[in-house]
């Protein structure tokens, strides 16, 4: 079936919000190949360990909207624009091509399912002088863009960590052991739009003798413990059900909200560009944090209180968290905090709107769905969920989504913005790359 009459049969149907829907995206290949990369890397052993997947959807998308905007036009490229390429060149091939392009390069083993993708796609346009543009079009910005990116250091020898038993430094955690935690190169990958990976890097985490470091401590311990009694049935549910991958979840809820509201590829390519950018950096900027303060886990924290030096805290040596395992990085600040609070700016600058009626599902918990009123009340419960999850105080949140809202603040006022749009933003992209 062709988008254009998968288009037709959605169109004459009602639309029920579950985000995580796997049905074919409508004529729309932006929402098709984003579907596709979510399927990739939920794919056991597919995503390098190594590379975080912001990575990929980062350069997805820039290679999508980069050809889209080629012919477009009425924006600013992120950082490759075909010249002298005519409007009417066909969009959806050149975001097909360059999509495809990107995937097949970071992703070599789903060659042959990709070229099929590809293959069915480009069957369902018409076959003439605008379809064979933008394939040139899509195929050229896709090799721009991934040798710009070739050299990112993304592909480097991840730096060895030397744990020790200092009070407040993340240590291992129990019950699983990981011999080193993850993504150690990531604070010196190359950004993509923000000038440096410490740019709006938050202050310390509370001090250890402090009282808000009790305060987090003692409401951490309580609700946060497998089998709590003093969490709630529905919290207990919050920090299972946001224990996956939570760029995943919203590019789900992107993926929807695009469809609901009925975009059109170039629109649809510029949100998914804005939104996967901001993450992108997000991970490198929470990295650069994480590493820079190395801030213990509560686990290790409620099994070492005994050395905090704070009198307000006590210790317990088999306490463990609601979801058993501690992601492996360091705690402060809290990456779900920092991609949610992104994610949310990003959408409701994009939709002019905080409140969508939203159905999520999740990828750790299947069968559940739970209801938004608004892209804040996601954000907050995505946030707060780790804490119910036993895994991050609530100063990493806290400070987590200060970090999301100035990442997304700064993509959002200096990337993909209108060609005639003169805000003086001081920001130049030759200097950067």
């Amino acid at each position: 079936m062709s988008r254009s009459v998968l288009r037709h049969a959605l169109a004459c149907a009602s639309l029920t919000l579950v985000f995580g829907m796997s049905a074919r995206a409508a004529d729309n290949p932006v929402i098709e190949w984003n579907q596709t990369l979510l399927k990739i890397v939920r794919t056991k052993g597919a995503q390098p360990a190594t590379i975080h997947p912001t990575r990929s959807f980062a350069i997805l998308h820039a290679a999508v909207y980069d050809a889209v905007s080629s012919i477009e036009g009425e924006h600013r490229p992120y950082r490759i624009r075909i010249e002298g390429v005519s409007r009417h060149a066909s969009q959806e091939a050149a975001a097909d091509q360059a999509a495809h392009d990107v995937l097949t390069s970071l992703y070599p083993a789903f060659q042959a399912s990709l070229d099929t993708q590809l293959e069915q796609d480009l069957a369902g346009i018409a076959d003439d002088a605008d379809k064979a543009a933008g394939v040139d079009i899509g195929r050229a910005v896709a090799a721009a863009l991934l040798a710009l990116r070739a050299d990112d250091g993304s592909a480097v020898t991840p730096p060895a960590f030397v744990f020790t038993n200092t009070p407040g430094r993340y240590q291992s955690t129990p019950p699983n052991f990981p011999p080193q935690p993850s993504f150690t190169q990531w604070p010196k990958v190359r950004t993509f739009v923000l000038n440096s990976a410490n740019e709006f890097r938050p202050g310390p985490p509370p001090a250890l003798a402090s009282r808000e470091y009790a305060n987090v401590f003692n409401e951490l311990k309580a609700v946060g413990i497998a089998g709590s009694t003093a969490a709630t049935a529905d919290q207990a549910v919050t920090g299972k059900f946001w224990n996956g991958a939570i760029q995943n979840y919203w590019n789900e809820i992107a993926q929807s909200a695009a469809q609901t509201k009925g975009l059109n590829t170039a629109q649809s390519a510029r949100l998914f560009a804005l939104l996967n950018l901001t993450f992108a950096d997000s991970a490198i900027a929470f990295y650069d944090a994480k590493y820079t303060y190395n801030f213990w886990r509560p686990v290790t924290a409620i099994r070492s209180a005994d050395t905090d030096g704070n009198p307000a805290t006590a210790v317990d040596p088999n306490w463990l968290p609601e979801v058993t395992n501690s992601p492996t990085d360091p705690a402060y600040p809290g990456a779900h905090a920092v991609i949610s609070a992104a994610a949310a700016f990003i959408l409701e600058e994009f939709f002019k709107t905080k409140h969508l009626q939203l159905a999520v599902t999740s990828e750790s918990l299947p069968g559940v769905t739970r209801n938004f009123d608004s892209l804040d009340d996601v954000e907050k419960e995505a946030s707060l969920s780790r804490v119910y999850a036993g895994v991050h105080f609530r100063s990493d949140e806290d400070a987590g989504e200060v970090l999301g809202r100035r990442v997304a603040d700064f993509v959002s006022d200096h990337a993909l913005r209108r060609e005639h749009d003169d805000r003086d933003d001081h920001y130049d992209r030759d200097d950067h790359d």
